[in-house]
C-alpha cells in the first residue's frame, strides 16, 4: 500500500529546504498510496546525525509539521541521501509515533521507510527485546530498524566492519513476508540502500552527462573475492552465517559538504582523489577522464513522482539490493540463480507529466472519468484494423497457438479486476469454446486450487503490483502453467513475472477508486477473446461485429458523458441521505451491477450490493420498498425479457428503480409514464460490450454521491491504490 520516496544528489549543489521541497513533493505524488500519516529523514546540522519530520493525516500536515519545526533551510548540500514515506496503516493505528520514517535507537542511527508486510515481526520483536532493544511503535518496520543496528553493532564488535549492502543481506535473510524500503544510517553517510521482495520499487536517474551504458550490472557474491573476512560474520542470534558475504573496503564516503560561514565547508572536492573513492564496476556511471560525475537519483513506489524530474528510470526486481554510493548506483544478490539476468536496463518512460495533473478537474476521479474517451481509443490503438476486421496483440502473438490448445482458462484478480474479468467471461467461452473460471486471488490461494500444465492463467492487475495477485502467479508459475498479464503499468512485477501479456495502455491512474482502468481491462480482455477466435470460420461474423462495437465505444463514452448534469441532479434527489442501495442485473450485466456497487461503496461510503437480477426471488426481494433506492440494467440483449419481468417484480411492491436503458427504447418510455420510474439512457452497441457504455453512469453516480457528502474522493478513508498486502 504505502508510498515509498527518496533523493539523492552527488556533487549537484542543493540547499536542505530545496531537498526537503522535493522529498515532500515526491510525497504528494505517491499520496494516492496511502495517506494516514507521512514523514521524512533527512541529514542533521551536526555530521552524521539525521533530522526525522512526520506527522499523522495527509502531506499537508506533514508541510505544517516541518515549518512548526523551523529546520535551516539554507544549508547547502553537495552530498546528501533523503527518505520519505506515506503511509497506510497495517500495523499500528495512525499517531505519529508510528508514523515512518522508523529509526533505530534515539540516535537515529539507522532509518527505515517500509512498504508492505513482515510478518515475523513478533518473532524478530522478542528476539531484539531480549538483546536489550526498547520499541516505541506498534510497527512491524520498527523491527528491520532496530534489526540493522543490531547486526551491525555484533559484528563491529566482533572484529567486522560491513559493507552497508552487505549488512543488508543479513537484514534480508530474517525478514519473511514482503517489503520495499529504503534505509540511511549515520554510519554510511550520502548512501542509501533500497531493496525490494513483492513490492514495486524503481529508480530514476538524472545526470548532465550521457550515461555509457543504458544498464546497470547486477553483482552477485564472489568466493574468490579478496577480502574476505577472517573473522566471522555473525547473524541476528550471534551465530555465524556462511561465509559467502565478503567485505568490501572500509572506506567511507565523506560527510556531506555543508556550506555555511567557517572557511572549511566553503571547500568543494575537485578532483576524485579528494574523495578517496570505492573501486566500482558500474559502467554505467564510469567517467572518461576519471572525474566524478554529477547525478542525482530519485527512488520511488512510482514513477508518478518520478517524471517531473527524469524520464530514465530503472525497476528493481525481487531481492534486488540497489546501493547507492558516491554517485553510482550497484545492484547486489544474495546468490547466483540459475538463468538470472546479469543486469537492469535504464529505461525511458513514455508517461508526461501532464498525465498525473488534474488540470480542469476538481478530482482525479472525475479526470479520469472523462479520459476514458481517449484511454478506451489508446487500448484500441494500432491493435485493431477496423477496415479488415483483425486483431494484433503483439504481446501474445507468439503464444496464441498454445493458449488455443489450453484445456481451461482461468482468470485471476481481486476488485475492480475481478468484475472485468467477469464481464468478459462469457464473450470468453462463446468464441474460444474453451471452459473459463473466474477467481478472487485471495480464495483461489486459500484453496489452493488444482492448476495443471495445459491451464491458461490469465492475471489481472491495474497497478501489476497486487499482492494477492502475484502471490497466485507464483503459485501458478511453480505448477507449470502457462501465465498471461493484464495490466496498466509498465515494467510491474505482473508484466516481468507473466510468460505473455497485455498493456491495457489507459495512462497513470491516481484516484483510488479504478474507473479508466477498469474500461480498458474490459476492452483489453475483449480483444484478447476476439485474437483466440480469429481461425475460427464460424465465429467470423460474431468477430466482425464486436469490432465494430469496439470502434464505437470512445464517441459512445463522449455522449454518455454529457448525461452528467443529470445523474448530479439525481443524485440530490433520489439517493441524497439513503443508507443502502440495491443494483440488479443479468447476463454482462451482472459485473456492471458488482462493479457500481463497489463504485459507490468506496467512494461514498453508502451501502450498496450488486445483485444477480435472476436471484431476486431468491430472498432479495424482501428488501425491497418504496424507501430503498434500486439501479437497474434494462439494456438491450438476449435476456432483456427476463430483465424486465425482474423489474416489474420490484415495481410490483412499490419499487422506484433508476433504469439504465437504450436511448429511445419504448419499453422504457411506456413504463415511465404508468410507474415511477427515471431512466439514464446510454447509447446501444453489441451485447458483450453494453458493459462498457452502462458503467459509466454508475461511475458519475458513485462520484457525485461523494462530491454532494463532502467526501474526499480521491482519498476514500481505509483504502490505498495499489494493494501490495496481504
Amino acid at each position: 500500500m504505502c508510498g515509498i520516496f527518496g533523493y539523492c544528489n552527488y556533487l549537484v549543489e542543493k540547499s536542505r529546504g530545496e531537498i526537503i521541497d522535493t522529498l515532500v513533493e515526491g510525497l504528494e505524488r505517491l499520496e494516492y498510496r496511502g495517506y494516514d500519516s507521512t514523514g521524512i529523514a533527512i541529514n542533521g546540522d551536526e555530521l552524521d546525525s539525521t533530522f526525522i519530520f512526520k506527522q499523522i493525516g495527509k502531506v499537508s500536515a506533514l508541510k505544517e509539521e516541518i515549518e512548526k519545526q523551523h529546520p535551516n533551510r539554507d544549508v547547502t548540500f553537495v552530498t546528501h541521501c533523503g527518505i520519505a514515506h506515506t503511509r497506510w496503516a497495517t500495523h499500528g493505528e495512525p499517531k505519529q509515533v508510528n508514523c515512518h520514517p522508523q529509526r533505530s535507537d534515539a540516535n537515529n542511527e539507522f532509518v527505515v521507510v517500509h512498504n508492505g508486510i513482515i510478518t515475523n515481526f513478533r518473532e524478530l520483536k522478542t528476539l531484539l527485546s531480549n538483546k536489550g532493544h526498547s520499541f516505541e511503535s506498534d510497527t512491524d518496520t520498527e523491527c528491520i530498524a532496530k534489526l540493522f543496528k543490531h547486526l551491525y553493532d555484533i559484528n563491529l564488535q566482533n572484529g567486522t566492519e560491513l559493507d552497508f549492502h552487505e549488512l543488508t543481506k543479513l537484514v534480508l535473510q530474517e525478514l519473511e513476508g514482503s517489503y520495499g524500503l529504503l534505509c540511511r544510517s549515520s554510519h554510511y553517510p550520502d548512501e542509501v540502500i533500497a531493496t525490494r521482495k513483492g513490492s514495486p520499487l524503481l529508480i530514476g536517474v538524472k545526470s548532465e552527462k550521457k550515461l555509457k551504458v543504458d544498464f546497470v550490472d547486477v553483482e552477485f557474491p564472489d568466493d574468490s573475492k579478496v577480502g574476505k573476512p577472517e573473522t566471522p560474520i555473525l547473524s541476528a542470534d550471534g551465530s555465524a552465517v556462511s561465509n559467502d558475504i565478503s567485505v568490501t573496503s572500509n572506506k567511507k564516503t565523506p560527510q556531506s559538504f555543508i556550506n555555511n560561514t567557517s572557511e572549511e565547508s566553503n571547500l568543494l572536492p575537485i578532483a576524485a582523489n579528494d574523495f578517496n573513492l570505492r573501486h566500482s564496476q558500474s559502467r554505467a556511471f564510469l567517467s572518461e577522464d576519471g572525474f566524478p560525475t554529477p547525478v542525482e537519483f530519485f527512488l520511488s513506489s512510482d514513477a508518478s513522482s518520478v517524471i517531473k524530474h527524469t524520464k530514465k528510470v530503472l525497476f528493481l526486481e525481487d531481492d534486488d539490493i540497489a546501493h547507492i554510493y558516491d554517485g553510482e548506483l550497484h545492484i547486489h544478490r544474495s546468490r547466483r540463480e540459475v538463468g538470472a539476468s546479469m543486469t537492469r536496463s535504464i529505461q525511458t518512460l513514455e508517461m508526461e507529466l501532464a498525465q498525473i495533473m488534474k488540470g480542469p478537474y476538481k478530482h482525479f476521479m472525475q479526470k479520469e472519468i472523462y479520459e476514458q474517451p481517449e484511454s478506451t481509443f489508446n487500448t484500441m490503438r494500432g491493435r485493431i484494423d477496423f477496415e479488415n476486421d483483425s486483431i494484433m496483440l503483439g504481446g501474445l502473438k507468439a503464444w496464441l497457438p498454445a493458449i488455443r490448445r489450453a484445456r481451461r482458462l482461468i482468470m485471476i484478480a481481486c476488485g475492480t479486476s475481478y468484475h472485468s474479468c467477469l464481464a468478459t467471461r462469457a464473450i470468453f467461452e462463446e468464441l474460444s469454446e474453451i471452459p473459463v473460471s473466474v477467481e478472487l486471488a485471495s480464495d483461489f490461494l486459500d484453496r489452493k486450487c488444482p492448476i495443471f500444465r495445459d491451464d491458461i492463467c490469465i492475471f489481472v492487475s491495474q497497478s501489476g503490483e497486487t499482492a494477492d495477485t502475484m502471490l497466485a502467479l507464483n503459485y501458478c508459475l511453480e505448477r507449470g502453467a502457462l501465465t498471461v498479464g493484464i495490466v496498466n503499468t509498465v515494467g510491474s512485477s505482473i508484466s516481468r513475472a507473466t510468460h505473455c501479456g497485455v498493456h491495457i495502455n489507459a495512462g497513470p491512474e491516481i484516484g483510488v477508486a479504478s474507473t479508466k482502468a477498469y474500461t480498458s481491462q474490459y476492452i483489453a480482455l475483449v480483444m484478447f477473446a476476439l485474437s483466440l477466435s480469429d481461425d475460427r470460420v464460424s465465429k467470423q461474423e460474431r468477430r466482425k461485429s464486436i469490432i465494430q462495437g469496439l470502434k464505437l465505444i470512445p464517441s459512445q463514452i463522449k455522449q454518455i458523458l454529457k448525461v452528467e448534469p443529470k445523474i448530479k441532479e439525481l443524485c440530490k434527489t433520489q439517493l441524497q441521505g439513503k443508507k443502502s442501495l440495491l443494483l440488479l442485473g443479468r447476463g454482462y450485466q451482472f459485473a456492471s451491477a458488482l462493479e457500481g456497487a463497489l463504485k459507490i461503496k468506496e467512494i461514498s461510503y453508502m451501502h450498496s450490493e450488486g445483485v444477480l437480477a435472476g436471484e431476486l426471488k431468491h430472498g432479495v426481494l424482501a428488501l425491497v420498498d418504496e424507501n430503498l433506492p434500486i439501479i437497474a440494467f434494462g439494456t438491450r440483449d438476449s435476456l432483456f425479457p427476463k430483465v424486465v419481468s425482474s423489474i416489474e417484480q420490484v415495481t410490483a411492491r412499490k419499487g422506484s428503480p433508476i433504469i439504465i436503458c437504450n436511448e429511445n427504447d419504448e419499453v422504457w418510455t411506456k413504463k415511465a409514464e404508468t410507474l415511477n420510474l427515471v431512466t439514464l439512457e446510454v447509447p446501444q452497441t453489441v451485447d458483450c460490450l453494453q458493459g462498457l457504455l452502462n458503467i459509466i453512469p454508475l461511475q458519475l453516480i458513485a462520484y457525485w454521491l461523494a462530491v454532494n457528502n463532502g467526501i474526499d474522493v480521491d482519498f476514500p478513508r481505509n483504502l490505498a491504490k495499489s494493494v501490495t498486502v496481504e
